[in-house]
């Protein structure tokens, strides 16, 4: 029993050199480079960056559009669940990562350049049936998310300049985002997402104050909730918001030390909160059954020199976060070519490009900000980021013996494996009922309503008519 423990110990202990002897071939030698501090990073404190980073971005912008759908109290009741719910399931796929490489540790498996992903999680614990389904769910997530990036960009740019409609943007923004091929891994993501959390926070900040100051328009009303088809369109919204970890894996293997990740997902959102809530609650309050008709906030804004700044920081946001969103799809296609293991940055980049070409393409189809991110919410993130790892976890320590030599103790805040799977079970199906059930109806209702509104590749997705639009 002890000897377990001790080899237990030695793999944890060995993971741990490994990551740091990683680092040190990486980091040219030099801790206090510039290129180790900007371009190379694996601390708690980058992991928890990416975290909140890559969980807020352009969903911000349409929280208030939620709350005109839902009224603000669902709005903050479901954020708070949401949040903890989602922080829970990110917690359970960093168990996972763990226990899977410290199995692979056993076997003198190395990861040196190698990036771990939630498939190959599945595949080494439960087999090739849960890599499939992994790979499915996880892979077109992050299609629609990277997707939903670039509209975002078209969107939000419209409100600067309107003298190119949103699909034009479109283009120009596809291929601005093309250039993340370059970047190798989510090591290199340190400075972006530092500066991107930094830009979102001004945005949050800029939308609570703005609406504060703006004040109640004229006649403002708060009938939210009115259909159930609406309300259960913008829960699927926020459960869109807190399921931003279907890159938990790949910022874990970026870590030095990856066990050290399990609070940060939760650490992560509550910061997420001090943004969300407070900026969707206010342009809700300013603007009320206005936004049902306006997606993004920042279209009843007035326009003035700090919309802009919150735009144009919103827009790198937005680019990071598509590398973010993009990144694992990269590592997933240079597997499939065989492109994965190669050193030279500029052959990976090229090989990367097919990646972008379908994004692109889907984003000029489906231009619709706001609903789509509900319909993804619904379809995609409710299996990939709830009800996967929480199956995934209780397969994986169903027998007696698996659940004694796990590579991870149980939580402080919930020591018992029955408690454990009871939370689970709660979880996937509460989010296979709420989430996939009714949000899958209401905003599949919601989406078809777009495109028979709008249409597919609507050339400017809730543009109002202006004399510099007349020609579109």
């Amino acid at each position: 029993m002890s000897s377990e423990k001790q080899a237990e110990e030695a793999i944890v202990s060995s993971l741990n050199e490994t990551m740091e002897h990683e680092e040190e071939d990486q980091g040219d030698n030099s801790v206090f480079s510039v290129k180790s501090l900007l371009w190379h990073g694996g601390s708690v404190y980058d992991a928890w960056f990416s975290c909140a980073s890559n969980q807020v971005a352009q969903v911000l912008l349409t929280l208030p559009y939620s709350f005109s759908q839902m009224g603000m109290l669902s709005g903050i009741i479901l954020q708070v669940f949401y949040g903890v719910l989602g922080s829970w399931t990110a917690y359970l796929i960093s168990v996972l990562y763990i226990e899977y490489r410290t199995r692979k540790e056993k076997e003198n498996v190395s990861f040196k350049n190698h990036v771990i992903q939630w498939f190959e999680v599945l595949d080494g614990l439960l087999g090739p049936y849960w890599k499939a389904i992994g790979l499915a769910f996880n892979c077109t997530f992050l299609l629609f998310g990277s997707v939903i990036q670039l509209i975002a960009c078209a969107s939000n740019i419209y409100y600067i300049n309107d003298k190119l409609d949103k699909r034009t943007w479109t283009y120009i923004f596809g291929a601005c985002c093309a250039t993340t091929v370059f970047i190798p891994s989510f090591h290199n993501y340190r400075i972006w997402s530092f500066l991107g959390l930094g830009m979102t926070t001004y945005a949050a900040w800029y939308l609570t104050i703005a609406a504060l100051v703006h004040g109640q328009v004229e006649g403002v009303t708060h009938q939210g909730p009115t259909k159930l088809v609406l309300y259960f369109t913008g829960a699927t919204n926020i459960l869109y918001t807190f399921g931003g970890h279907a890159v938990t894996v790949e910022i874990m293997h970026a870590m030095w030390k990856p066990q050290k990740f399990k609070y940060i997902y939760l650490l992560a959102t509550l910061y997420v909160f001090t943004l969300t809530i407070p900026s969707a609650s206010a342009v809700y309050w300013a603007f009320g059954d206005q936004l049902l008709n306006h997606s993004n906030a920042f279209s009843l804004l007035p326009h003035s020199a700090w919309r802009d700044a919150a735009v144009i920081l919103m827009l790198i946001h937005q680019f990071i976060t598509f590398g973010f969103a993009c990144t694992p799809l990269y590592f997933v296609w240079e597997k499939v070519v065989g492109m994965h293991d190669t050193k030279s940055i500029c052959l990976r980049a090229v090989s990367r490009l097919p990646v972008v070409i379908p994004i692109w393409f889907l984003a000029i189809i489906f231009p619709f900000f706001g609903p789509i991110n509900s319909a993804v919410g619904s379809l995609l993130v409710s299996f990939t980021v709830y009800i996967i790892p929480a199956l995934a976890h209780m397969l994986t320590y169903k027998s007696a013996s698996a659940r004694k030599n796990a590579a991870e103790k149980l939580p402080c805040f919930l020591p018992s494996w029955t408690a454990i799977y009871a939370v689970n079970t709660a979880i996937v199906i509460w989010v296979f009922i709420v989430g996939f059930g009714l949000g899958g109806w209401a905003s599949m209702t919601n989406f078809i309503k777009q495109v028979d509104t709008f249409g597919l590749f609507a050339k400017c997705y809730q543009c109002p008519p202006s004399p510099s639009s007349k020609h579109h």
